[in-house]
This record gives structure tokens, sequence and C-alpha cells, in this order.
């Protein structure tokens, strides 16, 4: 499998339940000044709901549905990231998000002009209730975006 891409990923309740929640005006959210290395001149809110064999958040379990449709084992890492709309489109820096041999999951909340682009070339539009599965090994970058409020894009590292 090199890059999976699945639209209408979850069922429309799921997804609107999910969506709603995440981004109400009660769901917490953390200011970070970097995007992906720090110095890098980006910035975001993420909520971190996994991370270091841990359970870092009390709303983990909404994530149910998520990882039955990708038949998750294991979690390396999951983190929920909003970006702000941006005077133009800016590529951040390539990563992988963990040097474990796992798979990476991005999942789309809302359709916008940000994108996510791979080392190889090819690019993915944020698409509402989209979701992209690669090897943690593939290199990719975000972008900023110009045409919404926000950006939301949950990302999961996993077995």
């Amino acid at each position: 499998m090199k890059i999976k891409t699945t639209n209408k990923f979850l069922d429309k309740n799921d997804f609107d339940y999910l969506k709603n929640k995440f981004t109400s005006n009660e769901f917490p959210y953390f200011y970070n000044d970097f995007k992906v290395d720090e110095n890098d001149g980006g910035n975001q809110f993420t909520h971190i709901f996994y991370r270091d064999g841990v359970i870092n958040s009390d709303y983990f379990n909404l994530l149910q549905p998520i990882f039955d449709k990708l038949n998750v084992k294991t979690i390396e890492r999951i983190k929920l990231n909003m970006t702000i709309k941006e005077n133009k489109i800016e590529q951040y820096n390539f990563h992988c998000d963990t040097n474990k041999e796992c798979n990476t999951a991005i999942f789309y909340f809302n359709t916008n002009n940000g994108k996510t682009i791979f080392e190889s070339g090819e690019e993915i539009s944020s698409v509402e209730n989209q979701m992209v599965v690669f090897p943690s090994n593939l290199k990719h970058a975000g972008t900023t975006h110009t045409d919404t409020k926000y950006r939301l894009v949950l990302n999961l590292n996993y077995n």
C-alpha cells in the first residue's frame, strides 16, 4: 500500500457528531508556536488524544468509529490540528510523524484549499470526511489555507 484515499469515510451521523464536537467553543485546543519544527514560522492549535502510550484526552473514546473503520490494533499517536486562515498558501516542512513502522492516517473535517503534499510530488486536497492512509515512512507536508476560517485535520499513527 502506498497512499490510499477514501471519500465519505464516516457515516453522516458519526461525521457530523465529531465535527460538531471538535468545532464547539467548549472543545479544548492548545496553542503551538510551530507547525512541524520549532522556529519553522508556523503555528496551530492542537488537541493530543494519545501520545507515549498514554490516553491524553477525555475525548479519546469519541474516535471509536474511526478506529473501527481503520481496524486499529495499536496506537502510536493521535493529534487534532486546527490552523487558522492565512493570506497565502505556504507549504510546511516535509516530515514523518514517527520513526516507528506503522500507518499514518489523515482525516479532514472540512473542505478547504489546504493540501497534504508528499515528497514524491503527489498532492491530496482537503476534502470533508476524507481519510488518507499511508506508510509512516512516507514524508509529507501540510500547507496553509486561505479560503475558510479554519482547517481541521486529525492525524493518527497506528497499526
